[in-house]
């Protein structure tokens, strides 16, 4: 035999000696976070899913993707108020992902090209009942036709959408692309039968074997005013409503004086400026930092000219003009009384204080609960009575479009399950994938796309929406800025910095393994992966 060295005697993986993994302590395991946008969106979107798809670029695929959770893109990337953005992790390197924006852009992409979801589940044989034509309503209705069962949603009003078409205005959500979504649930199958107002629920059930109430809040609240007979007061709710109506816009007059801070606050000041008031102003008790409207609704009103009278409460008012009295707050946050008053003109005053759900079609339906103005559910979305379940603003909840829409998703799951004698049990959520798991050294700084929007004096002289869309180029420039925190995305880095050529490329889509036999545990491939998608676990002996 000739005198080799031993290294070379042996041939590659003919003995022990050549598997150095033998050495190790740790070793690294891939494995899938939640990322930070999943996790806030009150839809459950997969928001990381589908923009991985969008940065293919593969559009209808991500659609279709969004599709699985949210049936209205289009509605969704234009009014909500995006707390996908406030927890992404990108924020803390340069600017949040524009997640909102490469939304609404799949939305307006599948109008246009007319993209269209099949149901394909067999018919289940099953009848549901949806009472309200909302968002949370056609939320399940969409998601129980794709189970397979029968649904018929019922509305008191003359058009389907609820507070996204009475409560919205159409500077915010254009009416032809709320039409647009609604009508592709409409043309899967789901029965919709307006101005049909359901007062006793057991007798609209006959024929159902479940129903889900989605009733929203269309009653203003009211607060008593000390008034004179000329003045007119009117509630935020009707006046929005009324925008939508046959018998022309609400009279307001020049002078318009909002009470209330929040976001239905914002909408009737600003709808007052379209309609020519010259002077909106909104009086409010607290202070900016207190005031529950979204900081952009503020931010926008006070472009287009509506004045805020902060610690300020109304306390009477009569025809012409107002007085208001001016407030401290105690050490407690709360406002209290200065004794101190100021007068505003004002030939109308606008109440914004809140709405309540009507819940009379609940009378005589065993089981029920209801407080505070709200139903009482379990975490199944099920009332006290057996197969009636309930969402949207009759519920315990935050009350914005994104909320319902997740209520009605969640709903149509555990009614699905509930049909068939089941339970529905949601997946295990994966551990958060934080800003500290990231490996921010690989990537730019890249600024996000901001959005166009119209110049302030076109915006109050019209109703045209205030705020476009990105275009193609744009919106993948958006969908690339995704950080893919805690998921793998195949940048191969791993492959790349592995001493001992451990890492095994699976093929696209199928990622890596780990080679046992040559990987030492050196903790290289985590300490590199960009995502945070690989971490060291203690070696099994």
């Amino acid at each position: 035999m000739d005198d080799k060295p031993f290294a070379i005697t042996l041939g590659v993986g003919s003995s022990l000696a050549n598997k150095t993994g033998a050495w190790r302590t740790e070793r690294p395991v891939y494995l899938d976070r939640l990322p930070p946008c999943n996790n806030a969106c009150p839809a459950g979107e997969n928001i990381q899913q589908w923009l991985s798809l969008a940065e293919e670029p593969s559009y209808e695929a991500a659609w279709r993707q969004v599709m699985r959770d949210n049936p209205f893109p289009a509605i969704m990337g234009r009014v909500c108020y995006r707390p996908c953005e406030t927890a992404c992790n990108r924020g803390k390197l340069d600017e949040a992902v524009g997640v909102n924006s490469v939304e609404r852009f799949l939305g307006d992409e599948a109008i246009r090209n007319g993209w269209t979801m099949p149901v394909e589940a067999p018919p289940s044989g099953k009848r549901v009942l949806v009472v309200g034509a909302g968002p949370a309503g056609l939320s399940a209705a969409y998601h129980l036709t794709l189970l397979g069962h029968r649904v018929t949603v019922a509305d008191s009003g003359s058009a389907a959408g609820g507070m996204m078409r009475f409560g919205i205005p159409r500077y915010r959500l254009p009416r032809e692309i709320l039409d647009a979504e609604i009508g592709r649930i409409t043309a899967m199958g789901v029965t919709l039968e307006l101005n049909r107002t359901i007062t006793d629920l057991p007798a609209a059930m006959r024929g159902y074997d479940a129903a889900f109430l989605a009733v929203g809040a269309h009653i203003g609240k009211r607060a008593y005013i000390p008034a004179g007979d000329s003045a007119r007061i009117l509630d935020a709710v009707s006046v929005l409503r009324g925008m939508e109506g046959d018998a022309g816009a609400p009279l307001l007059g020049r002078r318009v004086v909002v009470y209330g801070g929040g976001n239905t606050a914002m909408d009737a000041a600003r709808t007052a400026k379209r309609l020519g008031a010259a002077d909106a102003v909104v009086v409010y008790r607290r202070t900016r930092d207190r005031m529950p409207a979204h900081d952009v609704e503020v931010t926008e009103a006070a472009e287009e000219g509506v004045r805020m009278k902060w610690l300020s409460t109304i306390a009477h008012a009569d025809g012409g003009r107002i007085t208001i009295e001016k407030m401290r707050l105690d050490e407690t946050g709360f406002p209290q009384p200065t004794g101190e008053y100021e007068e505003l003109a004002a030939d109308s005053v606008v109440l914004a204080l809140g709405q309540e759900a009507d819940l009379t079609l609940l009378s005589g339906l065993p089981g029920i609960e209801v407080a505070d103005g709200v139903v009482k559910v379990g975490p199944n979305m099920m009332t006290g009575c057996p197969g009636v379940f309930a969402g949207g603003d009759m519920v315990p909840a935050e009350r914005t479009v994104t909320v319902a829409v997740g209520h009605g998703k969640k709903a149509a799951r555990h009614i699905d399950a509930w049909l068939r004698g089941g339970a529905y049990e949601p997946p295990p959520r994966h551990g958060l994938a934080d800003f500290d798991l990231l490996n921010t050294w690989y990537y730019s700084d890249a600024p996000a796309t901001v959005r166009p929007k119209l110049d302030v004096a076109r915006r109050i002289s019209t109703f045209d929406e205030v705020e476009g869309g990105l275009e193609e180029s744009t919106a993948l420039f958006e969908a690339r800025r995704c950080l893919s925190c805690g998921n793998c995305f195949e940048c191969d880095n791993c492959y790349g910095v592995c001493p001992d050529n451990a890492i095994v490329k699976l093929g696209p889509g199928l990622r890596f393994a780990v080679d046992l036999d040559f990987c030492k545990g050196c903790g290289l491939c985590v300490a590199e992966c960009p995502a945070g998608a690989i971490e060291m676990v203690p070696e099994v002996t």
